[in-house]
């Protein structure tokens, strides 16, 4: 009696202590070591670098438990599937991220642990040189985003047209907007400038044309998705 309840609490099975506990812990190693990695001038939140550090666990201990059964194919599926459970759309590279630290915990739970730090080393060599190369990044110093206010008389399809050609190399309005009871448009521009110098002589010149009235030129930020 003592026997089978020893059995029930523990599972019947053949995997000693060592063949669990140092899968488990090469998996929160390498997992620790790559969230690492990624911190590297990456835009992140602490809960993110914790799922990458902790998701190498889970996924081995889920291999091992169900190795040699017949869902083993239905639990790694299962396990892949967790990436639409996020709460928030990810970007590219956090979903690359994540499926690494995946694969890290298969490799780990199959007991290729030494495949597994390979991997995990060779990966995060690779995305500290992207990131410190500045690879697929793009240089959006020169592109603006400009909001100009002009009188209601002014036809701001035309108006501002040669100034651009001056000191932009492109231009698009993003949107207008009537304020002021009717009497005044408030334009919005998606600019990038010749060179970073021409920032003052831009609103000098656009100031000339829109009755002195307000000019906003503000830096444009990246957007989350738009990253690898």
């Amino acid at each position: 009696m003592p026997d089978n309840i020893f059995d029930t609490l523990m599972g019947n099975t053949t995997v000693s202590y060592t063949g669990f506990l140092l899968p488990v812990a090469a998996a929160l190693l390498l997992g620790l070591l790559f969230a690492m990695a990624y911190m590297y001038r990456s835009r992140r939140s602490r809960s993110f670098l914790a799922t990458l550090a902790i998701l190498p666990c889970v996924v081995c201990v889920v291999i091992m438990a169900v190795n040699g059964n017949i869902g083993a194919g239905v639990a790694v599926a299962g396990s892949f599937s967790l990436v639409r459970f996020r709460s928030a759309p990810g970007t590219a590279k956090e979903i690359v991220a994540i499926f690494i630290a995946m694969a890290t915990g298969l490799l780990c739970g199959m007991g290729f642990l030494i495949y597994a730090a390979i991997f995990v080393l060779i990966l995060s060599i690779v995305l500290l040189l992207y990131s410190m190369i500045g690879f697929g990044e793009e240089d959006n110093s020169l592109r603006k985003s400009l909001r100009i206010a002009v009188p209601e008389n002014v036809d701001y399809m035309k108006e501002f047209d040669g100034v651009f050609a001056e000191y932009t190399t492109s231009h698009r309005l993003m949107a207008a907007k009537t304020a002021g009871m009717g009497s005044i448009f408030k334009l919005s521009y998606d600019i990038t400038l010749k060179e970073a110098s021409a920032e003052k002589a831009l609103i000098d010149a656009l100031r000339c044309r829109n009755g002195n009235l307000e000019i906003q030129l503000s830096v444009i930020m990246p957007r989350e998705n738009e990253e690898l």
